[in-house]
């Protein structure tokens, strides 16, 4: 089982974007030193809080200081961006990397970014131009002009003014053959898109925010979908988000958790803001009864939050992977580090990839897992 992080990147409103970059340039140098293999990295731009409009210029950055992360977009929105514009500068970051690339791309979900591209509204629309614009991102990495391909929202063509003497009317094409690993994300339990995703061959990003029992039905229509392809259901293309927090005891970890400086309170605080705004509460419930009143941070943090010593987080994890599914890679949700966080998020990410995920790989790979 691989290891990643899923930066979207969420931070406190109000300090300058150079010092969210510089934090995040260093949670992803200590990724890289601690053997985490892969980082994605969010899009957007018109939030405050996640304020990062060019995940690949952000992941360029990082190219010349590590070795072996493979970078993810997490994700470029396909209603927002040309087909022809996301082929190409993707194309571009693939050989910059030499390969080490996933093409995270999804619907667009920031209501402001949709505003301001006046893209359509409804998601079942936008849903239907990711689609399209992944298709056309993948017939143009696998031919060259002239190029002539229409669709119900976008369309290339490069006709009229091919120019082979100039070379004018080339796309670049991809370092990887045929083209990097495409990866969808998903944080509905019985989103069609995963079972999409199975049939084309795509990979799929589920949310942190699906329940164990979502992640399983999630499975399942993935496997649907690559059956009705006749592939067999490949758990290399599932990466599955979660929040994990690890600290010497069970106790220390609580107490560093809830404490009101902490960078999971901050996360989980605003995403029940956005929950609750959008109303989706429903999905943080753990009883179909609760009422919405009954949904605090807390019973937030204590349904979607895996924490404690070593081995409790073990044994979380692999009951999580027993009852969701056989996903191929676990992405770590990246919290902000202000006050005490840098220095308990260093102990936890070390702790993660030192002590628990080499007992979760021989869990992966054998009946069971031991942890002293």
């Amino acid at each position: 089982m691989r290891l990643g992080m899923f930066m979207m990147p969420l931070h406190p409103a109000g300090r300058p974007m150079h010092a969210y970059l510089a934090e995040d340039t260093e949670k992803a140098l200590l990724l890289e030193k601690l053997g985490f293999d892969e980082l994605f990295i969010g899009e957007h731009f018109t939030a405050a809080t996640e304020p990062y409009p060019s995940p690949l210029m952000f992941a360029a950055s990082l190219l010349p200081r590590t070795e072996r992360l493979v970078f993810g977009t997490g994700v470029v929105s396909a209603a927002l961006r040309h087909p022809a514009m996301i082929a190409a500068e993707a194309a571009q970051f693939d050989h910059m990397s030499k390969g080490r690339f996933v093409l995270g791309i999804g619907t667009g979900s920031t209501a402001t970014d949709i505003e301001m591209m006046e893209v359509p509204q409804d998601p079942g629309v936008r849903g239907k131009m990711l689609v399209e614009s992944i298709e056309m991102i993948q017939k143009i990495w696998a031919s060259d002009p002239p190029y002539d391909l229409p669709g119900e929202f976008f369309a290339t063509r490069i006709k009229d003014t091919l120019n082979p003497g100039l070379g004018f009317g080339w796309l670049p094409k991809p370092y990887q053959k045929p083209g990097p690993q495409i990866a969808i994300p998903s944080s509905s339990p019985d989103s069609r898109s995963v079972q999409i995703a199975g049939r084309k061959g795509w990979s799929v990003i589920s949310s942190q925010l699906i329940s164990t029992e979502g992640l399983a039905l999630q499975w399942s229509n993935y496997s649907r979908g690559c059956e009705e392809a006749g592939r067999a259901p490949d758990s290399d293309k599932w990466r599955v988000c979660r929040s994990v927090f690890v600290a010497g005891t069970d106790e220390e970890a609580r107490q560093r958790v809830y404490h009101p400086q902490s960078g999971y309170r901050h996360f989980f605080g605003h995403m029940h803001k956005v929950y609750t705004q959008i109303g989706r509460l429903g999905v943080l419930k753990s009883r179909p009864d609760m009422r919405d009143d009954e949904v605090t941070v807390d019973t937030f943090i204590e349904k979607r939050l895996i924490f404690g010593s070593p081995k409790t987080v073990l044994d979380q994890l692999v009951a999580v992977r027993n009852a969701a599914g056989p996903f191929g890679t676990l992405l770590l949700t990246a919290v902000d580090w202000v006050g005490p966080n840098a220095a308990w998020e260093r102990e936890s990410l070390s702790r993660i990839a030192q002590e628990v995920m080499p007992a979760l790989r021989q869990a992966t790979d054998g009946p069971t897992a031991v942890l002293n």
